[in-house]
């Protein structure tokens, strides 16, 4: 089995357990949790914490609830991120965003019903009694990289800085809390499962902190293709800020980064160093 066939077999295991997660209602607020989250996806997030994990010896099984949970508050941003109160968009992967939907108070709550169904998740993943200390950890990593210092201060940074305050420092501050945060919490699950050393656990953060802005800089520069396609004033965003040359060198020395910190730290991982070249391509928008 190739590594792409190898990924392609944990995106499908982590699906099913995100469909197992949300079939246990049929309520108007399931059916569109439903729609938010079953609507495609690359599941970047979880195929990190599974690859990471695996890096370190961990069983799928023991990681996959933790990679759905994660999954979860990622598509809850997403929803909330798409409300015409923050970015405003009418479509996310290919459909209707959720308030277009369902409505704009159906969507908040989608949001709101996603996150905290995260963390139930995670508080029943079913862990082994020496597991349970880190499992409290990574409860408490993820609470803190997804909110007011991590991933939602992000958002903040986002709605509330005009583009004349964005200098390269910020915008870099900003996309590593609300891109790079969960990221980062998606490699640092896995690792911390798996019992990495401070200085493995050191070279995973490196490695997501990375990823993480390579991420969202290649997603700027597929946004300001897509926007140039439709006569759209571009948002602010990196190629509006450092220009279209520059974003792609960006991208490309934030991926040699990431894999130099895992190669630095000894940890091998084809997946890994796989999902980071996957930034170097440029082809059409997918869904996030």
């Amino acid at each position: 089995m190739n590594i792409e066939e190898r990924l392609l077999e944990k995106k499908k295991a982590v699906e099913q357990g995100l469909e197992r997660v949300l079939s246990q209602g049929d309520s108007l607020l399931f059916r569109a949790m439903r729609y938010a989250v079953l609507s495609g996806g690359k599941r970047f997030r979880p195929l990190l914490t599974l690859s990471s994990g695996e890096c370190f010896g961990v069983s799928r099984d023991v990681l996959l609830p933790f990679a759905c949970a994660l999954e979860l508050i990622h598509n809850y941003s997403l929803v909330h991120d798409d409300l015409p109160s923050m970015d405003n968009d009418d479509f996310r992967r290919g459909k209707p965003s959720c308030h277009k939907e369902y409505g704009e108070g159906i969507a908040l709550l989608t949001g709101d019903s996603l996150l905290t169904l995260a963390f139930e998740v995670l508080a029943q993943a079913p862990v082994d009694e020496k597991l349970k200390s880190k499992k409290e950890q990574i409860i408490k990593e993820i609470s803190h990289l997804a909110g007011v210092n991590g991933m939602i201060g992000g958002q903040l940074m986002d709605v509330t800085l005009s583009p004349g305050e964005l200098t390269d420092k910020i915008f870099n501050e900003l996309i590593q809390k609300k891109t790079g945060a969960l990221i980062i919490a998606s490699v640092k699950t896995g690792s911390i499962l798996g019992g990495a050393t401070n200085s493995e656990l050191g070279a995973m953060v490196e490695y997501g902190k990375n990823i993480g802005i390579a991420f969202q800089i290649r997603d700027d520069i597929l946004d300001s293709a897509s926007e140039a396609q439709e006569g759209q004033l571009a948002r602010p965003n990196s190629v509006s800020l450092f220009g279209l040359e520059d974003s792609k060198c960006r991208v490309k020395n934030c991926v040699e980064a990431a894999k130099a910190a895992l190669d630095e730290a000894s940890l091998e991982s084809e997946e890994l160093n796989y999902l980071a070249s996957k930034l170097l391509e440029l082809g059409n928008r997918k869904g996030k």
